[in-house]
């Protein structure tokens, strides 16, 4: 598949233009012009860049890009020594940030719902200055006990949660938003969830769960987001007929 084609494969399907983003959408680094090999990943990091490299892929996809706003724009240093290896291998970086998130079927918070087998769902509207929700809310099929709750979140990103249990109700009604969105928890008391699940936790999040009596869990932002590039090598390989694999770079946070 030529690179451009690659690329309006990934917007039609993902949809960038949709979304004020923090960083890029698409193309970040320019490499070979036919693609067939695609490596997918959380994060750019440089353990990712030497696995492609390993597995001489023409292109790698992150969550996790780089030229973030408000970073030093300066191509030195560890930036410098990624960006250099994805050129001397010919390697496309192509990153989708909010894009991935939201994405119903693809994306993170799909996939996490997914992973919980949540129904009824509809769009948890993360920050009024988004024009696209990018968590869900939905419900389990039959009221859970916390304990087997815990049970069932630590199964769907395989680590240990830090779950704020507040009181001893049981759950039935979900919202979540991978990643650092601890911040939306009060959407999530809004819409009446008994538990708010994220990757991230800040210490006022505590308070606000104990205060307002909702469970918080935060499963860890690298744990939360491999939903989405999982989802997006399967894509590849199933429906667009590239070699495509997903190399999990393990990271506690």
């Amino acid at each position: 598949m030529l690179r451009s084609e690659f690329e309006l494969l990934l917007d039609k399907t993902l949809s960038p233009s949709r979304f004020k983003d923090y960083a890029p959408n698409g193309l970040q680094v320019e490499g070979k012009t036919d693609i067939h090999r695609v490596v997918t990943g959380v994060t750019a990091s440089q353990a990712l860049i030497d696995a492609a490299i390993e597995y001489n892929a023409d292109a790698i996809f992150v969550h996790h890009g780089y030229f973030w706003k408000n970073e030093d724009p300066r191509i030195v240093g560890m930036k410098y020594r990624r960006i250099s290896a994805l050129i001397k291998h010919d390697i496309n970086l192509y990153g989708y940030h909010l894009p991935l998130d939201a994405h119903p079927e693809l994306g993170n918070n799909a996939g996490l719902a997914d992973a919980l087998g949540l129904i009824n769902r509809s769009g948890l509207q993360s920050n009024v200055a988004f024009e696209e929700s990018i968590g869900v809310v939905g419900e389990l099929g039959e009221p859970m006990a916390i304990a087997a709750f815990r049970c069932a979140i630590e199964r769907a990103v395989g680590r240990d949660v830090l779950f704020e249990c507040v009181g001893d109700k049981d759950i039935r009604r979900v919202a979540l938003c991978t990643g650092g969105a601890q911040g939306y928890i009060e959407q999530a008391i809004a819409v009446g969830a008994d538990v708010f699940i994220t990757g991230e936790v800040s210490e006022q999040t505590i308070h606000i769960a104990r205060e307002m009596g909702i469970h918080f869990v935060a499963a860890g932002h690298h744990a939360t987001e491999r939903f989405g590039a999982q989802s997006m090598a399967v894509f590849l390989s199933k429906e667009c007929g590239l070699d495509a694999v997903f190399i999990d770079i393990d990271n506690p946070a």
